[in-house]
């Protein structure tokens, strides 16, 4: 199995990227490496580097930059995917491109609306799939109704869940609640759902609930998705430093801290994002990952894992064959491509 990985993107640069493909291979991965060979440095056998100095990280329209540089890094690392050089994409840093890249390389699977950033969120004891969190700013309810058959089909691809909880996030639990469009999406998806025996729709979800283990899939647009995400990763971020600075503000503190320094260290693995590795980009005919840009070489090397994962585990077909079975497939697929207008 051959991973495509592209270096560019990454906060910590090429080089930080290259450790994560060696860590890669070192488990056995095939890694097609893209970025500027001069700043990556040596790499051991598993490792192909394909010299593609040019990023469009940092482009202000990402989709233009896509479709107007043929020679980006992670252009070539979605076309390398496409052409079956490659099983899976790997990138990280800007979600526009990324989301960008995939639609016009690797293409959208016959029949889906649009692709979908899932995210399993690292929440102890209630591990959380919250889908979209940034592909789609606007969506319509047959994008959600998507979204709850791929995720529902995810979990039970890659995360061994049985028959998945799904939920759509909402601002009250009354299947009245919420906008027109998350409205009809509960109606659309409680009805597709009870001809099914795979998937268990619960109806409406509360943000405080998202954490609580309501559900095991949340399904939201890109927009709010991407803002709860980014609210989950601050709030359970300022909590650890404020432990951390009780711990060490006095002696007695230091005590109890030393005490429950084995403890809270359990804690901070269960619940750093690095774990999981980050976001699949569902809905593509090949699977693709979006990590965190300033994810270490061990939050990339996990992307790379995950990736593997999902191809292993044919998250792919066992996604559109959910699809198929609840009828959810768009009967038309000669549209024109997805809007891939993202948040940042």
């Amino acid at each position: 199995m051959t991973v495509a990985v592209d270096a560019n993107g990454a906060d910590l640069g090429p080089r930080e990227v290259a450790a994560a493909a060696a860590i890669a291979a070192g488990r056995g991965t095939r890694v097609l490496l893209f970025g500027p060979a001069a700043e990556l440095g040596d790499v051991p056998d598993g490792v192909r580097v394909v010299d593609a100095p040019v990023s469009i990280a940092k482009a202000p329209d990402p989709v233009a930059a896509v479709r107007s540089t043929p020679e980006a890094s992670i252009v070539r690392a979605a076309r390398a995917v496409g052409a079956g050089e490659a099983d899976a994409l790997v990138c990280g840093g800007a979600t526009g491109a990324a989301v960008a890249a995939g639609v016009f390389n690797i293409k959208r699977a016959r029949g889906v609306y649009r692709p979908a950033l899932a995210l399993p969120l690292p929440i102890p004891g209630a591990p959380i799939l919250l889908l979209d969190v940034g592909a789609n700013v606007e969506v319509r309810p047959e994008h959600l109704v998507q979204f709850a058959f791929m995720g529902a089909a995810f979990g039970r691809a890659v995360l061994g869940l049985d028959r998945p909880r799904v939920a759509l996030l909402s601002n009250g639990e009354e299947p009245t609640r919420g906008t027109p469009d998350l409205v009809e999406a509960h109606e659309e998806i409680a009805a597709r759902a009870a001809g099914v025996s795979d998937l268990d729709f619960v109806g409406n979800v509360e943000g405080t609930q998202v954490t609580e283990g309501a559900a095991d899939v949340v399904v939201t647009d890109g927009f709010t998705g991407n803002v709860a995400l980014k609210l989950i990763e601050g709030v359970s971020g300022t909590v650890l430093r404020a432990i951390r600075d009780v711990a060490t503000s006095s002696a007695r503190g230091k005590v109890g801290g030393a005490l429950l320094r084995p403890a809270l260290r359990g804690l901070r693995d269960q619940i750093d994002p690095e774990g999981p590795g980050g976001a699949y980009l569902l809905g593509l005919r090949r699977i693709g990952v979006v990590h965190h840009g300033r994810f270490t070489r061990y939050g990339i090397s996990q992307a790379i894992a995950v990736a593997e994962r999902g191809v292993r585990e044919r998250a792919v077909e066992r996604t559109l064959q959910a699809l198929e079975a609840a009828g959810a497939l768009r009967r038309s697929v000669s549209a024109s491509p997805a809007s891939v207008s993202t948040p940042s």
